[in-house]
């Protein structure tokens, strides 16, 4: 090998190596920027949340915070469930079967919010016996959908699932 050719072998090396070790510091010095738009463990610990439902009584409903917002559970009775299955979709403004709404006929799980703007309705009111949004007067139905008012939808259906008999895990 001549002396030249040495040379030219040295300096791609060292041009590489220059390259490598500038690559590898940039990423080090991104690397966190980019890291710090993961959630932080706070908000991963609210991605889901179970709760215990034994002690509602049929009837009855409670609220939880679910991503700070509210979510109603109700258990609901045998006259609420055939009330709510007898609904003719032409009745309603956002037609949707009660049966596609629960997973168990026994229990409504659903945000708290009116589809409106975003108040929480009262529980058990209104001239459905369901919910009342008294900030422009939405009601629904004891399934959560939308029977009068300027509301445009149903009050939305989070992702959940039974755990057992006595938990909803919500999310």
């Amino acid at each position: 090998m001549s002396d030249s050719e040495k040379k030219n072998n040295r300096r791609d090396f060292l041009f590489t190596a220059s390259y490598t070790v500038g690559a590898v510091g940039l990423g080090a010095t991104i690397w966190p920027f980019i890291d710090q738009m993961n959630p932080d463990s706070s908000v991963k610990a609210l991605a889901t949340t179970e709760v215990d439902i034994s002690q509602i009584e049929p009837g009855k409903s409670i609220t939880v915070l679910w991503r700070g917002k509210p979510v109603f559970i109700k258990r609901r009775t045998d006259s609420e469930i055939s009330e709510a299955q007898s609904v003719s979709l032409d009745d309603l403004k956002h037609p949707e079967k009660d049966e596609d709404r629960v997973k168990k006929a026994e229990w409504l799980v659903m945000m708290g919010i009116c589809s409106h703007l975003g108040c929480v309705p009262l529980s058990d009111k209104g001239e459905y016996n369901g919910w009342f949004c008294p900030c422009h007067g939405s009601h629904y139905d004891t399934s959560g959908r939308i029977r009068k008012g300027p509301a445009p939808t149903n009050m939305e259906i989070p992702k959940y699932a039974f755990v057992d008999e006595n938990t909803i895990r919500i999310g």
